[in-house]
């Protein structure tokens, strides 16, 4: 019965949320004496979960539950110690009567229950009379949290004409209250606006399409409102909304339509191909891919002279020319051109077919046109070596206007600078004005140009290409300097060289080479030649036993002649050197210095000889140079002869009047007769003692001795002006009472000087004596 009633109370007290510690009916403590083995009654801990509601407001502390020992009599000795998460900040415990108080208003959404631990001890010593025991207190929610969306705004697209009940996105709210206690936490989605385009799923927040064919050419983007609400969506729960755009993508649904049957353009004979005509547009309300559209050609007369590509930029068709138009040939084009999708649904084919045509008529226009060739190039032949003047080729070209305008040619100089070739301005003949040479220039690349005679800005170009045919003018020769190397003790029958030939003409002048040796010495004792028939040959020793103190150097003719019509020869010279060998055939030395050696002079004593012999070879040369130095003029001067007084023939000096350059005196008396006359631009180291002055002998006629003699004077004197200085003549000039030496001023007027002598003063003074010696001559022609 006592255990009945126990847990009554027990039972009652967990209902109230008392925890209560009670004493077992068979245990008991007792106290004996000091030594005695002490045993005490088990004592345990009713527990169970407390539970606090969240966000109270009241003015008193929440009464949370009361701990309870069996062993308290209610005398105060028993002492309740609360000790864990929030003890003695949030929960408070009153140690007499184990009453357990929140002080703090509690967030269940910031935490959800709380650890403690109760200990009852005496009051007196502390000492604990029970062990501690773990309870939790779980915080109770109420609905204080509305529906959240994990995100504000919603982007989602659907393509347009979907189905009914398309899934277009899942929108998700979260809800803070316990999901466990109460529908606090159910949520039930709705949509607010987007109907009746748009439904959602009350439980899943699934948006789906509600209506068909929605078109996105009437209509691209779509704002819908969701609501999420909580207490599953009944009256007095909290509510949370969200946007979402919809925006629906294209498909291609709508055919390109032209917005006109015919289009009219217009395009001058004179265009080039590929020159743009004209555009054509289809209009399709697609976009991207949907909306691209080509364009072709599908029929007409104009399918061969023109053609239409696609700018995919701004989705026009471009007419363009594909030939050369001729207004007086055709004068107008019809085209027929199709637009037509790139990519075709085949959901939608029934809206096809998702092309279109339209009719484009062209017009040539009339233009004043440049001449035309008959051939876009020209490709001639002439032989090498052919006569000036010889026919090459003939270019011809034509006014292609009904006007057909004479025509005239001319070769573009740039193309020919060595004016090799002429043309016939009239018939445009083209010939050689100068020998050919294809070993030179074997191609002669030239232009030529064709204007009309009334309109010369109308000019065509046309390239001709001159090929030079070789003939066979060229001998073959050695194919490199070759030098051969034979050995002392060369065997019978040895080869020791091959040779090759070069041939500049063409190869069909040129190989196959035949290699010989000449007849007068076709039985040299010597060396012997083989043909190899390879464009090579082989050159052999004929004997044994040669010596370099006897002859160190053969020379050996070769015959060369090529395959050409006439055949061509040349006669080559091959060096061949006699050489010591070791036993193994290879080369020791090729001179002749130990036989030298032998004779009993050293290399030093050679040497000094040909030094010596320099030396004497200089003195000779010096000796001779200055006995030739030393050699006096042959002309006798005259006071009178003006040519007296010419110093340089390359500058013309100011007259008498000009006293500034030299002094006058000095140029007076160019060779210093009347004593020592110094330098003014140097200090001379030593006086100049002046040589009287040499006068030839009358009947002399060699000037040209003359002047080198006044030339040679000039420089090896120290006080004469430098050579290389002006020098101002005082006998002529502006206000010279001598005149001028000039000549320009004589040629309009009579003069009775006999210049014939001119023809007796050598080969210098010929030209002079050719203008003024004949002059009777010409008199008498006139």
């Amino acid at each position: 019965t006592n255990m009945k009633e126990e847990r009554c109370v027990r039972a009652a007290l967990l209902c109230l949320g008392v925890l209560c510690c009670s004493q077992g009916l068979h245990g008991h403590r007792d106290r004996g004496k000091e030594g005695q083995l002490l045993h005490r009654s088990k004592r345990g801990w009713v527990w169970n979960q407390f539970f606090v509601i969240e966000e109270y407001t009241g003015p008193d502390p929440v009464l949370v539950g009361r701990l309870h020992s069996d062993i308290d009599s209610g005398d105060g000795n028993i002492k309740y110690i609360l000790s864990g998460e929030g003890a003695g900040i949030i929960f408070v415990i009153d140690d007499k009567s184990g009453n357990i108080h929140a002080t703090k208003t509690l967030d269940r959404e910031e935490r959800a229950q709380y650890t403690l631990t109760a200990q009852a001890v005496d009051r007196n010593t502390n000492r604990p009379l029970e062990p501690p025991s773990e309870f939790i207190v779980k915080v109770q929610d109420i609905n204080d949290n509305p529906p959240e969306f994990l995100h504000e705004n919603y982007h989602a697209n659907v393509p347009e004409r979907s189905n009914v009940g398309t899934s277009v996105i899942q929108v998700t709210a979260s809800d803070a209250d316990d999901p466990t206690y109460g529908n606090s936490a159910k949520l039930v989605y709705s949509i607010l606006e987007g109907q009746p385009y748009f439904s959602v799923e009350a439980q899943t927040g699934i948006i789906r399409t509600a209506l068909p064919n929605m078109d996105r050419e009437a209509k691209e983007e779509y704002h819908v409102v969701i609501q999420a609400k909580d207490m599953g969506g009944h009256m007095g729960g909290l509510s949370g909304t969200t946007k979402v755009t919809i925006t629906l993508t294209d498909v291609n649904d709508n055919p390109p339509k032209f917005p006109q049957s015919v289009y009219q353009m217009s395009v001058s004979e004179a265009a080039v191909p590929g020159e743009e005509v004209g555009r054509v547009k289809a209009k399709d309300p697609d976009i991207g891919e949907n909306g691209l559209v080509a364009y072709s050609i599908i029929d007409g007369d104009g399918m061969d002279m023109f053609e239409i590509t696609t700018d995919y930029e701004t989705q026009e068709g471009v007419v363009k020319l594909k030939k050369t138009l001729d207004y007086e040939t055709k004068k107008s084009y019809s085209l027929k051109v199709e637009a037509a999708n790139v990519h075709i649904d085949p959901k939608f084919i029934s809206n096809g077919p998702f092309k279109d045509t339209v009719t484009v008529k062209i017009a040539v226009e009339d233009a004043d046109e440049p001449p035309v060739f008959l051939k876009p190039s020209y490709i001639f032949e002439v032989k090498e070596n052919a006569a000036s003047g010889t026919v090459v080729g003939k270019v011809h070209a034509k006014d292609p206007d009904a006007a057909n305008s004479a025509i005239r040619y001319s070769i573009d100089r740039h193309t020919d600078l060595e004016r090799y070739f002429v043309i016939n301005a009239e018939d445009g003949n083209i010939k050689t004005i100068k020998t050919l040479d294809r070993e030179e220039m074997a191609w002669h690349n030239i232009s030529v140009f064709a204007v009309e005679v009334h309109k010369q800005h109308q000019e065509a170009k046309v390239p001709v290409a001159i090929k030079v045919v070789d003939v066979n003018d060229n001998a073959p020769k050695f194919a490199a300097a070759y030098e051969a190397f034979v050995c002392e003790n060369a065997r019978s029958n040895q080869q020791f060289i091959t040779i090759s030939a070069d041939d500049k003409d063409d190869s069909a002048n040129g190989p196959r080479f035949i290699f010989s040796l000449p007849p007068e010495i076709i039985h040299n004792p010597n060396f012997t030649l083989r043909d190899n028939r390879d464009n090579t040959a082989s050159v052999l020793v004929r004997r044994e036993g040669f010596s370099r103190q006897k002859q160190d150097l053969y020379l050996l003719p070769i015959v060369i002649s090529d395959g050409g019509v006439p055949p061509l020869s040349s006669t080559n010279t091959l060096s061949i050197r006699v050489c010591g060998c070791d036993g193994s055939g290879s080369l020791l030395s090729c001179n002749a210095e130990a036989y030298v050696l032998n004779a009993g002079l050293s290399t030093g004593a050679l040497i000094a000889i040909l030094a010596c012999i320099v030396i004497l070879l200089v003195i000779v040369v010096l000796f001779v140079t200055l006995k030739r130095q030393k050699k006096e003029p042959l002309i006798v001067f005259e006071e009178e002869d003006v040519r007296e007084n010419i110093i340089t023939y390359d500058d013309e000096g100011g007259g008498e009047e000009d006293t500034e350059a030299f002094d006058i005196a000095t140029l007076q008396n160019p060779d210093g007769i009347n004593g020592f006359i110094p330098r003014k631009d140097i200090k001379p180291e030593y006086q100049y003692l002046p040589r009287p002055g040499l006068r030839p002998a009358p009947n002399s006629v060699d000037v040209d001795d003359f002047i080198n003699t006044r030339i040679q004077e000039a420089d090896n004197d120290p006080t004469a002006p430098p050579y290389d200085s002006i020098q101002i003549y005082g006998y002529e000039g502006r206000g010279s009472v001598a005149g001028s030496l000039s000549s320009l001023e004589s040629a309009t007027t009579d003069s009775d000087l006999d210049y014939d002598y001119l023809q007796n003063w050598g080969p210098r003074f010929k030209k002079l004596a050719d203008l003024y010696g004949s002059k009777d001559t010409f008199d008498d022609d006139s």
